[in-house]
């Protein structure tokens, strides 16, 4: 297909649309994990009416999915956390027996980032939001580094921000972040020169981490989001080793042009088997598809053409 660099297209793409969900309007950005056999994940729907809300989903494949009709539901200890809004971005990481499901909350202030946990994807406890208005994009790393949890995180506005730095943050204990750190930001001209967001969780290699992540340049009609790769040192992650000058991934298939936000490729979630990283990504802000690379060929694609 075309401008396909080292990631491969499903041939049956896009694998999950608006017909699986009786309200959507549309189903994108998702997060995906193994899980029990088979697959868990957790659907960014933009309903008929525009809410966005987020549903549980199973596969045993990871290709054909079982949608639930209705929002998944969190608890919460703290009656002033939950933020009654709409939700929509998630990511999930699993640390240990635990996956951290992080999402953006538009909040009355702006987009903040939330944060809830689970084991079974039957019960999801909800915690402390992460960071305040206003913040679009958050992913946790899949191990503690320097006895802390760690994120990526993308500074935002409250409207559909010109501008996107990536940042990382620790915390000891998932309530109390610090130590923020500049990652990187855009690139003057081309694919990511008007804001840059993390992607699905960092994968651990041996040169470091291995992120996968969007650039979004401004064309004479508007915004146009990418895929794009970079390692970033193991013991001290802000520091990046290696970044693509060129991108992963193009929306050049009609799916990934056509739909409510037209020429769109986001990226959200990541599974490794058998060194095959499977991408799941938003296309059009309109369904979800998938393409897959070998980590070795990602990984030499980012080392070979970095800045």
């Amino acid at each position: 297909m075309a401008n396909e660099t080292v990631f491969k297209r499903y041939k049956g793409n896009p694998i999950v649309t608006s017909k699986d969900v009786p309200r959507a309007n549309s189903i994108h950005n998702s997060a995906i994990v193994e899980f029990d056999g088979g697959y868990a994940g957790i659907f960014r729907v933009d309903e008929i009416d525009f809410n966005f809300t987020m549903h549980m989903g199973r596969s045993k494949d990871g290709i054909k999915w079982n949608i639930d009709p209705e929002p998944l539901n969190m608890e919460c200890d703290d009656p002033e956390i939950p933020i009654k809004a709409r939700t929509y971005d998630p990511r999930l990481t699993k640390i240990d027996d635990t996956y951290y499901f992080t999402w953006c909350i538009d909040s009355p202030q702006g987009p903040c980032i939330g944060l809830a946990t689970t084991k079974d994807f039957k019960v999801f406890k909800q915690l402390e939001n992460i960071m305040p208005p206003a913040n679009r994009n958050c992913v946790i790393f899949p191990r503690k580094i320097d006895g802390k949890f760690a994120i990526l995180h993308r500074p935002s506005d409250r409207g559909h921000t010109p501008f996107g730095d990536m940042f990382y943050s620790t915390s000891p204990d998932l309530k109390h972040w610090g130590c923020h750190r500049f990652v990187f930001g855009t690139l003057p001209n081309g694919w990511q020169s008007t804001k840059i967001g993390p992607g699905p969780a960092p994968i651990e290699i041996d040169e470091g981490w291995l992120l996968i992540y969007h650039g979004v340049w401004t064309s004479c009609n508007g915004y146009l989001y990418y895929a794009g790769g970079t390692i970033l040192d193991k013991d001290k992650p802000w520091k990046v080793l290696y970044r693509t000058k060129d991108y992963l991934l193009a929306p050049t298939e009609q799916y990934e042009r056509v739909g409510d936000v037209p020429n769109v490729v986001f990226p959200s979630a990541a599974v490794v088997k058998d060194n095959v990283l499977r991408m799941y990504y938003g296309c059009a802000d309109t369904c979800v598809s998938i393409a897959e690379a070998k980590v070795t060929d990602i990984v030499d694609f980012v080392k070979n053409h970095s800045y």
